[in-house]
């Protein structure tokens, strides 16, 4: 939580490198890869699951925060994103049906 209010009180501020470049992860990076992560939750053992997703989140803390730098999602990614959710949300909607 902490460096979730890091980023978007600093780097979204001044995290802007170029037009479409930010310093760090974005947020909106980290929604793409939980919800991912999550479609194994009943696959591993909860405790498994549990710490695999602690040390995602640490992770994904450090590199929000990072010197690194990620592109903007633009242009043919929209694309790309739109097909990720149409298929993440129909592998979700499946497991919702055959509970």
């Amino acid at each position: 939580m902490a460096t979730g209010v890091l980023r978007l009180s600093y780097f979204n501020v001044f995290g802007l490198v170029e037009k479409s470049t930010y310093m760090g992860l974005a947020l909106d990076n980290n929604v793409i890869i939980l919800v991912f992560v999550f479609l194994f939750n009943g696959v591993i053992s909860q405790t498994a699951f549990s710490v695999f997703l602690y040390i995602l989140l640490m992770v994904l803390s450090a590199f929000n925060v990072a010197s690194i730098k990620t592109p903007k999602f633009n242009g043919r990614w929209y694309y790309a994103l739109i097909l990720y959710t149409l298929v993440i949300t129909a592998i979700y909607g499946r497991q919702l049906l055959h509970i």
